[in-house]
């Protein structure tokens, strides 16, 4: 191929690697959190025992935190598959064992059918979920980021994140007709498992797609060149501890969502709380907050390439952490509106920030050899402190007890200020060619304007 069929078929496949991850996270994350809004919706009547409530809500929410455990084993297997046999690979195997260990759900027995075992059963799956999920971003972010032009990094692996909220969208989309037009008892008896059975299209779905993508050049050049390390866990720790302990950091911030759409449904809707917002209608504020993300995230990617990727980091984190006070505030006095409007701000606007940019911040601070393994390890292992919280919340905030907003904020506000200051004290890494990421000495100021960008396509 001449020159101009080589930039053709280059941008081609730039788009296909965009549209690649924003549909496989997208049904990877309907899968994931089909799981989340049961758990605050339904498991605790179906799968626990029935005889105190309080116990109940926490025991469910404690199920979805169990697959956040099984994260860091995930990212730790997956991660090695990336940067051993590739993004493509890894990212085929994660849709499979998440599309298998959701459907597997919605067949379950619940307490009342088995005892013990509907629990059990339950968190064998939620497991394995975890461990599926681990290597979804990293691999996709990276395959992304490997394909994408220089200069437009963080507009293409935003696309990542928006698969992501779309996949969220979608979950409570699932549920919302359900759950609206479903008489409760048959809602509670098989309705739920409808959103589970259906997992069986994201199987076939996500093959198809991702089967059309070629291995980045990226990969392919470390393969070529025998570069593709044998052990890539040790090296990555070698390599960047440190700023996989900055991404551990960063990656705190998982406690925005889990405000906004766990406890905060738990919150909401569970009547040992007494808030009383009907199920259907407080599905309704995660979708909404969900569609307005989707429309800004690339507009934040896309803002990061010019003014760099810290910045966005930085306002995201304390911004959301300021305003989940507020819509914690707004479901305590039963004001859907009110709800709907600071959902709206906090969770759709200012947390895309960080939401948007971290797809090409983390990588980026990696080499290629062990971008897949680093990114995935730290920012799973900082997903999973965060994966007792729902249960944590339930614990120091249970129905009954006064100041439910300022103590759950004021916990989301100290850990998103944990997360402001590592973004802090990290590099800036958006005008750094793809060849020179990860290296320490590698100055971006070299690397920018249009020499740059002839540099980034000889890589």
């Amino acid at each position: 191929m001449d020159g101009s069929q080589v930039s053709a078929h280059s941008r081609n496949q730039s788009k296909k690697a965009a549209a690649s991850g924003w549909i496989g996270s997208a049904l990877e994350y309907y899968d994931f959190f089909i799981y989340a809004t049961a758990s605050a919706l339904v498991f605790p009547q179906l799968f626990f025992p029935s005889t105190d409530p309080n116990t109940a809500i926490v025991a469910s929410l404690a199920t979805y935190g169990a697959g956040y455990v099984a994260r860091p084993i995930g990212a730790f297997a997956l991660g090695h598959w990336g940067d051993t046999h590739g993004r493509k690979n890894v990212l085929l195997l994660c849709m499979f064992l998440m599309g298998f260990s959701t459907m597997a759900v919605g067949l379950l027995p619940t307490y009342g059918q088995v005892g013990v075992w509907a629990p059990v059963l339950l968190v064998m799956m939620r497991l394995i979920q975890g461990f599926a999920v681990a290597g979804e971003i990293s691999g996709a972010s990276s395959m992304i980021l490997e394909h994408a032009p220089f200069g437009r990094r963080g507009y293409f692996a935003s696309f990542t994140l928006q698969g992501v909220q779309a996949g969220q969208i979608l979950a409570a989309a699932v549920f919302l007709p359900l759950a609206r037009f479903m008489p409760t008892d048959s809602f509670n008896a098989w309705g739920w498992r409808v959103p589970f059975l259906l997992s069986a299209l994201v199987i076939v779905a996500g093959y198809v797609i991702r089967r059309e993508v070629e291995e980045t050049p990226a990969f392919a050049e470390e393969s070529a060149e025998r570069a593709v390390p044998r052990a890539p866990i040790p090296e990555a720790f070698r390599l960047s501890w440190d700023d996989m302990l900055r991404v551990v950091c960063m990656a705190l911030m998982n406690v925005i969502p889990t405000v906004a759409t766990i406890f905060g449904a738990a919150y909401a809707v569970q009547p040992a709380y007494g808030i009383g917002f009907a199920k259907d209608v407080y599905l309704w504020i995660p979708v909404v907050g969900n569609i307005v993300a989707v429309l800004v995230i690339p507009y934040v990617g896309a803002l990061s390439d010019r003014i760099g990727r810290r910045l966005p980091v930085m306002v995201g984190a304390v911004g959301s952490g300021l305003l989940s006070y507020a819509y914690l505030w707004a479901i305590s006095i039963g004001s859907v509106p009110l709800a709907f409007v600071l959902s709206i701000l906090m969770w759709g606007i200012v947390y895309q920030g960080y939401n948007a940019v971290y797809p090409s911040f983390y990588p980026e601070l990696f080499q290629t050899r062990v971008r897949v393994t680093a990114m995935a390890i730290a920012q799973n292992v900082g997903t999973a402190i965060t994966a007792a919280l729902p249960a944590l919340f339930a614990y120091i905030a249970p129905p009954g007890s006064t100041g439910i907003p300022v103590t759950i904020g004021t916990f989301a506000l100290v850990v998103t200020l944990i997360s402001a200051a590592a973004a802090f004290t990290t590099r800036e890494t958006y005008r750094i060619r793809l060849a020179d990421l990860g290296h320490r000495d590698a100055t971006p100021e070299a690397f920018d304007g249009p020499a740059g960008g002839m540099a980034q396509a000889r890589v």
